[in-house]
């Protein structure tokens, strides 16, 4: 039954793990990691990215302008950055070890043991890169939270707030992390060998025989 459902489980840990690679990739370059809504000005709203901020305005157009200088940019961002290419990285790798590991292709069929550790360091890639994706967006998240309720800012002064590429990068993490899960999970899973079902069918056999010693038919 095991080896009934492992490709399947296979294949939906690799489809989950790209998908949440995809919406990683996308968390990296969306501008909208924090919004700013400003009160004077409600026809406009701010956003700031990894990479540039950009001005939207309510007739739909938008204007945006890159960043100057990395060191300029706060420690949360500029940390956010070399961690989202990390986790872009480490998913790319994993999405190739883990599809040269499936069952179903039919490359290296002989070499089962091989196969079985490219998926396990896919599905451990894919941990790290839904890890790495998780802690910049929380850390932002975090950041965020502390200085819209800092109290040493006037309140007359605009707050910054969460913006729509936090929640793509929560969702991004948690498909990679659950991806690389289902990948170990297959690898894990106890198969049943024909070698042990023939010595489990010869103990029984032979208890069943000493049983009949034991017991003579009258």
């Amino acid at each position: 039954m095991a080896s009934v459902y492992q490709p399947v489980m296979q294949l939906s840990g690799i489809l989950v793990s790209l998908l949440g690679w995809v919406l990683s990739c996308l968390t990296t370059y969306l501008p909208q990691w924090k919004n700013l809504n400003l009160e004077l000005n409600e026809l406009e709203i701010w956003t700031m990215g990894l990479w540039q901020a950009c001005v939207v305005q309510e007739e739909g157009g938008m204007q945006c302008k890159d960043f100057d200088s990395f060191l300029a940019l706060p420690p949360e961002l500029r940390i956010s950055r070399i961690l989202m290419f990390f986790s872009n990285g480490s998913g790319l790798l994993g999405l190739l070890l883990s599809g040269f590991g499936l069952d179903c292709l039919k490359i290296g069929e002989r070499q089962q043991e091989q196969k079985k550790r490219l998926l396990l360091f896919g599905g451990m890639l894919f941990w790290i890169s839904g890890i790495t994706a998780i802690v910049p967006v929380s850390w932002v998240a975090h950041a965020t939270v502390q200085e819209f309720w800092d109290e040493n800012i006037p309140d007359i002064v605009p707050r910054w707030d969460f913006g729509e590429a936090l929640f793509v990068g929560w969702l991004a993490g948690f498909c990679l992390i659950l991806g690389g899960s289902l990948l170990n999970c297959t690898i894990c899973s106890t198969e049943v060998h024909p070698s042990s079902v023939h010595y489990a069918v010869a103990e029984q056999q032979d208890q069943c025989q000493s049983f009949l010693k034991k017991n003579p038919k009258n």
